[in-house]
Order: structure tokens, then C-alpha cells, then sequence
């Protein structure tokens, strides 16, 4: 079921895209995460999409940045445990390099790149904050690959053993919209004032309606795929959600 737009807030996609908009806010939320001051953002990217070739799997960057310095951060929201962001970071990472390298430079000229996915659950399990892997040497683990690669994963479920106030403001925002800081109150405000503009409100219903009809698409195919393989009409129904009428029309 389709969200209500009033409903919406910052762990909704249509809500994160708006506010990582402002290059304010988007510079000041990696920063909180990394704990780092980063380079003045030249480009901003939403829902970002990237093909390396035609057979392989496309990538649809939640938000995707670049600092004057040359690196990119790319930013993702995670509601759903799909039990796959570390396979997920490792692809959307190859995508990035594949993509801005350009074709007859050195391997030296790759950007510098920080994968980061703020998670509404914990992804690792551990019960920690804040996950930031590096590739480092298994024998000498003070001597690092300098690949120039970062993945960060933030659970927000964890916020109370958030050390870092400015991050735990933040989390316990995104759990439960508790504004405790300039910060989050600044993002509560810019949400209230989206949902007051009716532009946004169409494109959201846009939006929706589009994302729905894909969706609708891929379960009829996925249930006329079934029902050429002579599956049983029941399993159809539970794998696609449709029902017995809509699939005998297939």
C-alpha cells in the first residue's frame, strides 16, 4: 500500500531525495556519519541510475555526490532488511568505479569513494552504532590496501550507544522524529514545508502511480511465466499476489 503523503517522513525515499537536495543538509548529514569535514559538494545527484552494459544488472544510486576534491559519497537509505548490503555495497561500489573511470586512464586516476547506507535496522548484528569497513591486510592489520575505498553502515537502531551526539540526535530523529538539535529540527522543517507545497505532492503521486504500475507489471509476468511452466494456480497466487481471475487472463 501506497504511503500517504502527509504520512511521509526522512526513512521514506521521496522524503530522503527532497532534503539530500540541499547541499546544506546533505554535506552536514556525511559529515555527522564519517566524523569528517568533507570538500564543498559540486554535484548532486537523486536516484541516480547507472548501466554498465546492456545484460548487466542496472544500479539506482539513492543519492549520489561529488566534492570539489573529486570523491564521491554515495548515500543510501535502508528501511527493508533484505539481508544482502554487503554483497549490495560491493556491487553498487564496482558500479561507481566502472562508471567514472574513463576509458584509457590509469587505474590511479579512480576517485576516492564512500559507500554509506544508513539502515533502520542492524545490518550486522553486532548491535553497533556505526560499521566502517576498510580493506586492510589480514597479516599486518595496521598496514591498509589505500584503495581508496570506504563502506559505512549505520544502524540507527543502535542510537543510545551513539557516543557522538550530533550522530545520535540524528538516528534518534530518524527512529522516532524526535527533533533534538539545530540539525534535525532544520530537516523536520524542510519536510513540513514539502508537504505543504502541492508540486511535490503531484510528483509524489506520480511517483507512486509509476512505481505501482511496475510493479503490477512484473508480477503478471513473473504469474504468466508461472502459468506457461503448468504451475499450480495456488503457488502463482501466493509467489505474485494476484488473484485466481486476474492470472486465468494471463
Amino acid at each position: 500500500m501506497v504511503k500517504r503523503f502527509e504520512e511521509l517522513t526522512l526513512q521514506d525515499d521521496f522524503m530522503f531525495y527532497k532534503v539530500m537536495q540541499d547541499p546544506n543538509f546533505c554535506k552536514r548529514l556525511i559529515e555527522i556519519i564519517l566524523s569528517d569535514t568533507i570538500g564543498k559538494i559540486i554535484y548532486i545527484s537523486v536516484q541516480h541510475n547507472i548501466k554498465t552494459y546492456e545484460q548487466a544488472k542496472s544500479v539506482r544510486f539513492d543519492v549520489l555526490v561529488q566534492t570539489e576534491d573529486g570523491k564521491f559519497y554515495d548515500v543510501e537509505m535502508q528501511v527493508s532488511n533484505e539481508r544482502n548490503i554487503p554483497k549490495k555495497m560491493r556491487f553498487y561500489q564496482a558500479a561507481i568505479d566502472i562508471s567514472f573511470l574513463d576509458k584509457g586512464n590509469s587505474y590511479n586516476a579512480l576517485n576516492d569513494s564512500f559507500i554509506i547506507f544508513i539502515c533502520t535496522f542492524d545490518a550486522i548484528g553486532k548491535n553497533i552504532p556505526v560499521y566502517t569497513f576498510e580493506n586492510i591486510c589480514l597479516e599486518d592489520k595496521n598496514t591498509s590496501l589505500q584503495d581508496g575505498t570506504k563502506k559505512v553502515i549505520i544502524n540507527a537502531n543502535a542510537f543510545e550507544n551513539t557516543e557522538d551526539k550530533d550522530l545520535k540526535d540524528f538516528l534518534e530523529y530518524l527512529k522516532t522524529g524526535k527533533t533534538n538539535n539545530e540539525f534535525t529540527r532544520g530537516i523536520e522543517e524542510m519536510i513540513q514545508t514539502v508537504k505543504q507545497n502541492e508540486q511535490a505532492r503531484q510528483e509524489y503521486r506520480l511517483l507512486s502511480t509509476f512505481e505501482m504500475d511496475i510493479k503490477n507489471n512484473t508480477k503478471r509476468e513473473t504469474a504468466r511465466l508461472m502459468k506457461m511452466e503448468k504451475l499450480d494456480i495456488s503457488l502463482i497466487k501466493k509467489v505474485t499476489g494476484l488473484s485466481e481471475s486476474e492470472i486465468e487472463k494471463l
